[in-house]
């Protein structure tokens, strides 16, 4: 038996879907199992031992209609029997219902119910911490037989790979023997971006707590906001800062994670990759995300989130999400970081 997931999204939304490969390996543990992602994802699902083969549909094939059509061809040509889209939008379906898979399986919109043969509904409420990201996928199964299960996404690094980190710090001058932190600096939208002088306040804050080395992650692109979050500190943070390290490859970063005590600031992908390493995370998320959606995994030590709707009864109910945002200053939740490094960095 042959089976593709598809799910073309983000990072975030990639690293979560492999649950459900995860759990068709344990159904089926003879079938043969891909999973079809973009380029920019592939670092995270590399080496997924639940992946026999991962299929990338890369950005030509994606903006070209000639080129999407010899990709809908070469998907046909698999001969798939079972094809499930964890994307759900209508290029992912189409995908799908092209395959020619006798069983295609996503979640329920007016064109999936008529080109697939079974759709899914998404849960409005959350039945578990896992949040409703895990608990959706997990949905798409049931037509297998298979029942809700807590599985975690998990990212797997070579003995290479990790070693390779090390000897990265190392070379960087950054002792490995004492506490590393990595900061999610900036999200991946300036919607989504904690305001940096907010930042900055918690950087210090860190630093007065804990005896840390900070790391920040943050794309490419927005390399001049994370200088300007590094200037607003205080000069005692600064000096904790590594301002020059920086790794734009996907999977060296993963490598650099992988030895971190602990990964802090906006949620995003980067938070979803450190919890599939393992590494405790505080994410702090913005005003115009619900936080039931994503927070995975959630408890009251290692894995900690924040949200504008947690203060409701003392931050304004009106205004724009910038507006919202600028009220959501750090002394709101010190009383939770504060236990989270104690917790994780003692």
């Amino acid at each position: 038996m042959k089976i593709l997931v598809i799910q073309k999204k983000r990072i975030g939304d990639v690293l979560t879907s492999t649950i459900i490969l995860e759990a068709l390996k344990e159904r089926f543990p003879n079938a043969e199992l891909h999973y079809l992602v973009y380029e920019n994802s592939y670092a995270v699902v590399k080496n997924n031992k639940f992946i026999d083969k991962i299929v990338v549909l890369d950005e030509k094939s994606r903006k070209g209609k000639l080129a999407f059509l010899a990709f809908l061809f070469k998907i046909r040509k698999e001969k798939y029997d079972i094809v499930i889209d964890a994307y759900g939008k209508p290029n992912s379906v189409i995908v799908a219902w092209f395959s020619g898979a006798k069983k295609t399986i996503s979640f329920e919109k007016g064109y999936s119910k008529l080109l697939l043969s079974d759709v899914i509904n998404r849960n409005v409420t959350t039945e578990s911490n896992a949040s409703k990201a895990i608990e959706h996928r997990m949905a798409l199964l049931k037509p297998f037989g298979i029942d809700f299960n807590l599985i975690a996404p998990k990212i797997f690094l070579s003995e290479e790979e990790i070693n390779s980190g090390k000897q990265k710090l190392v070379e960087a001058k950054i002792d490995i023997s004492k506490k590393i932190l990595m900061i999610s600096a900036l999200g991946s939208q300036d919607i989504k971006n904690y305001p940096l002088q907010y930042m900055a306040e918690v950087l210090d804050y860190i630093v007065a707590q804990k005896e840390v080395q900070i790391l920040f992650n943050y794309l490419p692109w927005q390399k001049n906001q994370a200088i300007e979050i590094y200037n607003l500190c205080n000069e005692t943070t600064k000096n904790k800062i590594f301002i020059d390290f920086f790794q734009d490859d996907l999977r060296e970063f993963l490598t650099i994670l992988y030895h971190c005590k602990a990964l802090i600031g906006n949620e995003g992908g980067a938070a979803n990759m450190a919890k599939a390493l393992e590494i405790p995370t505080f994410s702090i998320y913005s005003p115009g995300i619900e936080k039931t959606d994503w927070n995975l995994f959630e408890n009251t030590t290692t894995n900690i989130s924040v949200h504008y709707d947690d203060y409701a009864n003392e931050l304004p109910k009106e205004g724009d999400l910038f507006k919202k945002y600028s009220k959501f200053k750090p002394n709101y939740f010190y009383d939770k970081l504060h236990d989270f490094l104690n917790f994780n960095c003692s």
